[in-house]
């Protein structure tokens, strides 16, 4: 899921169902808005599978999409201000201009059990989404 810079809308938009381990939303409120003061309720939660936000903050990143079988599927490039929800399936990232970027996911981190690494596609063989 990407959520381009441009993208607006009035009040909250989740943009990702209720089911995904991570939930991500856009908000737009207007000055004096308030939001109640809370906590969150100790939740037991189930993650088996690690999705992760990624908060381009500068440069332009291409991201090379690919299903749980190591397929390429298709790739976009990411630009400044651009959000991006890693769902399922693979990824891989080729830095077009130097970038700033800020990645959140579910922790803790187990080293490098918590990836398989494969070949990826090649500069001759990316194909862009077109939409």
């Amino acid at each position: 899921m990407i959520i381009r810079d441009s993208y607006k809308c009035e009040g909250v938009d989740f943009i990702t169902p209720n089911a995904y381990s991570q939930q991500v939303a856009y908000m737009h409120h207007p000055t004096g808005k308030i939001i109640d003061a809370h906590v969150h309720n100790l939740v037991s939660r189930n993650v088996v599978m690690t999705q992760e936000v990624l908060f381009i903050k500068r440069g332009v990143l291409r991201v090379d999409f690919y299903d749980e079988y190591e397929d390429y599927l298709e790739s976009r490039d990411l630009h400044g201000g651009d959000v991006m929800l890693l769902v399922s399936g693979g990824h891989g990232f080729q830095v077009l201009e130097e970038v700033e970027m800020i990645e959140v996911k579910q922790g803790p981190y187990v080293g490098e059990e918590d990836k398989k690494r494969f070949t990826g596609v090649s500069a001759e063989e990316v194909i862009y989404y077109t939409k």
